[in-house]
Formats: C-alpha cells, sequence, structure tokens
C-alpha cells in the first residue's frame, strides 16, 4: 500500500519529508543527504494534519495508518535497518544521493550557513581549526560543522546506496 508521490522533476524543488515516531534515524539520514526532514513522534491525526498541511511525504512503518483514507502522499518503508530505509526512499522517488539540494543541520534540520575560519576560532577544538578551512554553523542550535573523518565514513555509505 503505497501512495507514489511524484519524485522531484528537474527544475521543481526537493521533496520534504515527515517521519514517524519509527523513523528518527531515517529522518537523520535523510538530513545527512541534505533533505528537508522532519521527525514527528507524536499521534497520528497531529501527524496526518502536519504533512498535509507543509505538503511533506509522509514517511512511515505504521500499517495501521497506512489503512485510513485520503493519507497524504506517503511511502511505507519496509524495513527495520535504516540504510535499507535510506536505500528505499532514494530508489522510490528517484533522489541523487550524490547532489544534495542544501547542507542541514542533523539535529534540527535547519540550513546551515557558511561560517569564515576566524568566526570559528574558540567554538571548535583546536586542531580541527588548524586543519580545516570550511565550517558551517547551525543558525538555529548554533551547532558548527566541518568536513571531518566522519563525514568521509557518511560519504561511503551514500555512494553504497548508488550501487
Amino acid at each position: 500500500m503505497e501512495s507514489r508521490p511524484r519524485p522531484p522533476s528537474g527544475g521543481g524543488e526537493a521533496p520534504r519529508f515527515l517521519a514517524d515516531a519509527m523513523l528518527g534515524r531515517l529522518a537523520r539520514w535523510l538530513r545527512i543527504l541534505g533533505y528537508d526532514a522532519v521527525y514527528f513522534p507524536g499521534e497520528d491525526d497531529d501527524l496526518l494534519r502536519q504533512a498535509r498541511r507543509e505538503g511533506r511525504i509522509l514517511l512511515t512503518r505504521d500499517t495501521h495508518l497506512l489503512r485510513r483514507r485520503g493519507l497524504p502522499p506517503h511511502v511505507f518503508i519496509e524495513s527495520d535497518h535504516v540504510m535499507e530505509q535510506l536505500r528505499q526512499v532514494v530508489v522510490s522517488l528517484r533522489l541523487d544521493p550524490t547532489a544534495p539540494p542544501a547542507r542541514r543541520c542533523v539535529r534540527c534540520n535547519q540550513v546551515l550557513e557558511p561560517r569564515h575560519k576566524a568566526e570559528v576560532l574558540g567554538l571548535v577544538p583546536e586542531f580541527v581549526w588548524s586543519q580545516h578551512q570550511a565550517f558551517w554553523a547551525c543558525p538555529a542550535c548554533r551547532r558548527i560543522y566541518w568536513a571531518g573523518t566522519h563525514r568521509q565514513r557518511m560519504e561511503e555509505a551514500i555512494k553504497a546506496l548508488c550501487r
């Protein structure tokens, strides 16, 4: 039971997601890919209202929810494993995991803003500051990001999606 949302068209906006209470890790990985992905652990009625109101694609593992009439565009996620879940979303919506629409905060979903190296002095470990040139900051939670070894591991996982 899947209402296939239309894949993004060449000039259109990137899809926006709303992940239910069972899919918090999937929402985080979609943010890593640069997609607007909200995690919603609340009640089903509120979840559906938010998906409709914000024009988001609902991601769910809740079979009871699928029995409802008039669901917004949605994808029923079949696997318990986050990388298989991510692969399902990427394949079913024909997303390009190597072309992120934006850099997003993995915690709060805000679009990250570039920061000059001088602006993060004292906000990141000294070794990180001395070894990196590019930094980004979340305007909401103020978390600072840089492309460290963790990013390399994430990129390897993303490349595996393309195979």
